[in-house]
């Protein structure tokens, strides 16, 4: 068994970004971007002026209802120590021209700052989605949460931590589904007290030392009744920690009554699992796009 996250070759990766942003200008026409949209007022003392941003994809096309568009606020991995929005656009035009209102954003990185602290980042922009996606053709009341990798493990935490919520801003939580693709940080709490990989002591970087705060990070631990919907997908060469974690995650949906459509695609590595939503025909966008009935 190995741990949760094994540099893929540098050259493969290079190879798809190249690809991928050779084809873009191609996919961009249907939809447009703003860039750079601070979710934090620059006056905040913590204000970021790097990782306090986000971009809006939005339809060309009017929304066919006064109500506007479905919204899904990805969020990326890296570790929760490295990413960036911007190496993700070819989701957002994906979303957006499939009739999605698609935000991605970018959150403060390990170190200086710790998970709490990213989650609160998150839990902030989407408060800023919620408030402010109507002028972008979104509807408010339809805003779904979605990330790869590390960035699952923090969606999951804006599906299920309303303390996290109501205390960045939204009393009410908004998310109406999350969607996991390849998710990491379920339950880091388990992870961290085995600490049976290699290099896992490097993961303390982002969570800290105090088991009670490794707990509190994991979404797994806040499973209740009246939860939006989950729905997995898996890749089927992922590490053992991310299917183990999203098979326990499921089976406790499942036992509040709230079963989750649960995925293993076959032969997909952990990268590979973000990578295939290049192809706006792909299993996952097929599944969201149902669940937010766009």
């Amino acid at each position: 068994m190995r741990r949760f996250f094994l540099l893929t070759p540098v050259a493969l990766l290079l190879a798809a970004i190249v690809i991928i942003l050779a084809t873009e200008y191609v996919v961009a026409r249907p939809s447009h971007r703003t860039k750079d949209v601070a979710y934090v007022p620059a006056s905040a003392p913590d204000f970021d002026k790097e990782r306090h941003i986000l971009d809006v994809y939005s339809p060309k096309k009017a929304a066919p209802n006064a109500a506007g568009y479905p919204v899904v606020l990805f969020i990326h991995g890296g570790s929760w120590t490295s990413g960036s929005k911007n190496i993700y656009t070819f989701i957002g035009r994906r979303l957006a021209k499939q009739g999605v209102v698609a935000v991605l954003i970018n959150y403060r990185l390990a170190p200086p700052v710790h998970v709490p602290e990213q989650a609160a980042d998150c839990a902030r922009a989407l408060a800023w989605t919620v408030q402010n996606i109507k002028q972008y053709g979104g509807d408010p009341a339809r805003v779904f949460v979605m990330g790869h990798s590390a960035g699952g493990g923090l969606a999951a935490l804006l599906a299920t931590d309303d303390a996290l919520l109501a205390a960045h801003g939204l009393p009410q939580n908004p998310v109406r589904g999350a969607i996991m693709d390849d998710p990491a940080g379920l339950d880091m709490y388990s992870y961290l007290k085995e600490m049976k990989y290699e290099g896992d002591e490097k993961y303390k970087v982002p969570f800290g030392n105090d088991p009670a705060v490794w707990k509190q990070q994991s979404a797994i631990y806040k499973i209740k009744a009246g939860m939006p919907p989950f729905i997995f997908y898996i890749g089927g060469e992922t590490y053992p920690s991310i299917s183990g974690s999203s098979g326990r995650f499921r089976d406790r949906l499942k036992a509040i009554g709230q079963p989750a459509p649960y995925t293993i695609i076959p032969g997909r590595h952990h990268i590979p699992m973000v990578l295939q939503l290049y192809w706006k025909d792909n299993i996952i966008y097929q599944g969201l796009l149902k669940m937010v009935g766009a």
